[in-house]
């Protein structure tokens, strides 16, 4: 099989030949879109899940879908070092641009930058050959409290949509890297502008701890927003992400080798791209995919996942923290008791608290319930166990 055509693709966000088993997120964020359009008050989204299920891969498919049904689309990858204001605004920015050439909008426009200005105090700017300037609004998204003067912006920018007739998708990746005031005032931004039914529409992506992150932030984010788990394929998810690219191609592969890949990935989307690569590249002669195939790929594909995928982010952690994580991986199956982990590292669950709770900032691992902890990454404790000696 020809290594030029091979159809899969690990990678961080890549999108799949194959989007097995996501069809319920997709079709929930279609209606969304539409409802938006239509006028109706459309149902936010926020897509939990580890590490490697395909959670930017979905967010990147709603944003194709949004800019089909005429949306304007502002796509953020959040970031620990970067909050949330100077996130959106480059995004807000071109926002009103783009609408700021629609003759619908030149009777709203101006007080939209204007309330844009005065939020952020201190705004001018140039584009192509059209200048703007205009006053700030002023006791308009100026109180100093970010609640509620995004609120205020995203108020005036719902209504501005509204009147001009298009929505706008916000999507935002990595939700759980937002600070607690940061998470505070988009859900309140958000909960104002759903109830006035202005057409924003808003899809979220993060880590498990997530949902409880946005609990914590506003009682109301439980209504606000649908929660859908994006997880491991099941096995005939599995089978057709793995088999369908394949005999697109003419190609073929029996039976025994996805079983093998389905056991040895567990489902895991990004690992399945893993194994379906190398394993495309070892049966570069054969005429079917065997499981001998799949079975010689896997020392290739460990090789790869070990000095890439698992070691950049053993890499972020500090000797004591990779302590505390090798402890999590040697009591078994997840999720852990926190009071075991401390026993296995002969030590206290109060002196270990901030080990734990920079371990869970870094994104490493997280809460499942009170008491418990578990990794964020699949597969991460076999790793452990093959590579961090006692």
């Amino acid at each position: 099989m020809n290594p030029v055509s091979n159809p899969f693709t690990p990678g961080a966000g890549t999108k799949p030949p194959e989007l097995a088993g996501r069809d319920e997120v997709v079709n929930n964020a279609t209606i969304a879109i539409q409802r938006a359009n239509a006028g109706n008050q459309p149902r936010s989204q926020m897509l939990l899940g580890l590490r490697g299920v395909g959670k930017t891969v979905l967010l990147n498919k709603i944003e194709e879908i949004a800019k089909t049904h005429g949306h304007y689309t502002s796509y953020i990858e959040a970031d620990e070092k970067i909050d949330l204001i100077e996130s959106l605004n480059l995004q807000v920015q071109q926002l009103l641009k783009k609408l700021s050439g629609l003759e619908a909008a030149k009777h709203y426009i101006s007080k939209a930058w204007g309330v844009f200005k005065s939020f952020l105090s201190n705004f001018n700017f140039t584009y192509g050959d059209l200048s703007i300037n205009v006053e700030a609004e002023i006791g308009a998204a100026d109180s100093g409290r970010l609640e509620s003067d995004l609120a205020e912006l995203f108020l005036t920018i719902g209504e501005l949509l509204k009147n001009t007739g298009v929505a706008w998708t916000i999507l935002i990746d990595e939700v759980q890297y937002l600070s607690e005031k940061d998470l505070s005032a988009l859900i309140v931004a958000l909960h104002r502008c759903n109830q006035k039914i202005y057409p924003i529409v808003f899809f979220g992506a993060g880590l498990p701890q997530l949902a409880a992150m946005s609990g914590d932030a506003k009682s109301y984010a439980e209504r606000l927003f649908s929660y859908p788990k994006v997880g491991a394929l099941t096995e005939k998810e599995a089978y057709s992400a793995i088999s369908t690219p394949i005999f697109n191609l003419k190609e073929s592969i029996s039976l025994d080798a996805l079983s093998f890949i389905y056991k040895k990935t567990k489902g895991y989307p990004y690992f399945i791209q893993e194994w379906g690569s190398e394993v495309w590249n070892q049966a570069e002669h054969a005429k079917e995919i065997s499981k001998s195939d799949a079975e010689s790929a896997s020392e290739a594909v460990f090789n790869s996942l070990d000095n890439g995928f698992f070691n950049v982010r053993l890499d972020r952690l500090t000797a004591r923290e990779k302590e505390y994580v090798r402890a999590m991986a040697s009591l078994g199956e997840a999720p852990y008791k926190s009071v075991d982990v401390a026993k296995a590292m002969q030590s206290n669950i109060k002196s270990l608290s901030l080990i734990r709770s920079s371990i869970i900032k870094k994104g490493m691992i997280y809460s499942p319930s009170y008491g418990e902890v578990a990794f964020t990454v699949p597969l991460f404790d076999d790793f452990l166990l093959r590579n961090i000696s006692d």
